[in-house]
């Protein structure tokens, strides 16, 4: 089934898919992929070669476009484009707190999302991959959590791809999440530092909501308990090349004053909510760290435990030492299971999820040494969201890919660059840069 339609310059056609759930089991239950697939106007007949996009994450639909905006437009210059919404998430089937209990009880859904990880959503793309293209690799582009479902790509299927393009997404090939959260705590410092060099201003006010939310407890509109850490982990825009504007003007708006004296602010509470709410991709918060797991430890609440290592985040001692409060970000941890109304009823299958221990491995060194897929990624420096240490030590297991390491952009360069980041990976990948 597909329905086509035109935005400004594209021409867009609707897809969607059956695939197995456990692709170990081919002939046993199915479910539903949905893809957007686009062409410039004008070129619906061409015959041009395919690039798939996969979506950061886990957990988030292929990004929805209008027209030819970010990298799209570039895209399209020399592909004709599938966005795929990887399995769970967007408009292929659902997995939240409303459609999860179909599955049973947390044990059952526990059991039903160990298939939502890289390993299934590679095999999701080489089973559509002969309808869409008539057995043709296609290249393929990963932004952040895509990359790391690229990088399994070319572990495991490397004659699929023409082309495999990452941006802000090499992962740490044998590193445990306690790895990763080592190594990112003080990246979180470091951004949080930086905020308050640029906005001075905006360690005090930090202060003033910490203090009010530990006094008072409030719930956001939506339902959200805002706590002092869930206060801290706004820091999460920290990571994106404007995010550190769209704190500030966050805090400077924070408070106002009521007949019962000052209080925060209802647009305050309102955006805090938009931006700490997991109600639209629950699976980012379910699945986070269980995309590093592979070594036969469980992730256990990895970002939780590791962030007791670095006392500097524990914002009631900032308080009591008149220091300002550190942000956090891109770290996932169990309270988010309490103050979240929809990762609520999740908090059990997450924690059965944390417990796991036989994960398998999703990448395999030794053929990534041997890699002849033109490769290239884009290395953002001190990425608050991906390490650079671990990406760069990535980059030289596999063969031939080609490195861009860039500070003009932070972890979304893909989508703020415009076509300059595409543009560059295609040209490092072709060789002709």
């Amino acid at each position: 089934m597909s329905e086509s339609y035109r935005q400004p310059g594209v021409v867009l056609t609707d897809r969607w898919f059956s695939v197995p759930l456990d692709h170990g089991v081919p002939d046993g239950e199915r479910i539903e992929l949905f893809a957007r697939e686009c062409v410039a106007a004008g070129r619906e007949d061409a015959g041009l070669p395919w690039l798939v996009y996969l979506q950061g994450g886990p957990g988030f639909g292929a990004q929805r476009f209008s027209g030819k905006q970010a990298w799209l437009g570039r895209a399209l210059r020399d592909h004709r484009v599938l966005l795929l919404d990887q399995r769970g998430t967007g408009s292929s089937t659902p997995a939240n707190r409303q459609t999860l209990p179909l599955r049973g009880g947390p044990r059952e859904q526990a059991e039903y999302l160990g298939h939502f990880r890289a390993d299934a959503i590679v095999r999701d793309c080489e089973t559509i991959r002969t309808e869409v293209t008539g057995g043709a690799p296609w290249t393929v582009l990963g932004q952040s959590f895509g990359g790391f479902c690229v990088t399994h790509y070319l572990s495991t299927a490397p004659e699929g791809l023409a082309t495999a393009l990452i941006t802000g997404g090499l992962p740490t090939l044998d590193g445990h999440a306690d790895d990763v959260y080592r190594a990112a705590y003080p990246r979180m410092e470091r951004k949080t530092l930086a905020h308050y060099a640029c906005y001075p201003q905006d360690a005090e006010r930090a202060a003033r909501v910490v203090e009010y939310v530990a006094e008072h407890e409030p719930v956001l509109p939506g339902g959200y308990r805002l706590t002092p850490e869930a206060f801290q982990s706004l820091g999460i825009l920290l990571g994106t090349g404007d995010g550190s504007h769209r704190l500030h003007y966050l805090l400077e708006d924070a408070f106002v004053r009521t007949p019962a004296g000052h209080a925060l602010s209802d647009a305050f509470q309102e955006a805090a909510q938009a931006i700490l709410s997991y109600a639209a991709a629950p699976l980012y918060a379910v699945l986070h760290e269980a995309i590093y797991a592979q070594d036969g430890r469980p992730t256990a609440w990895s970002a939780e435990r590791v962030r007791a290592e670095f006392p500097r985040f524990d914002a009631g001692k900032s308080l009591a030492d008149g220091t300002a409060p550190l942000f956090t970000g891109e770290a996932v941890q169990r309270w988010m299971f309490d103050c979240d109304p929809a990762l609520r009823p999740l908090r059990e299958t997450a924690d059965l999820l944390a417990e796991r221990t036989d994960w398998p491995a999703l990448y395999d060194p030794a053929r990534l040494a041997v890699n002849e897929v033109p490769a290239a990624a884009a290395v953002y420096h001190d990425d608050m969201y991906v390490d650079t240490e671990h990406s760069l030590r990535t980059a030289r297991t596999i063969r031939g890919l080609r490195t861009w390491v860039t500070d003009e952009f932070e972890h979304d360069g893909l989508r703020a660059g415009g076509s300059r980041v595409l543009d560059r990976l295609l040209g490092l990948a072709r060789g002709e840069l």
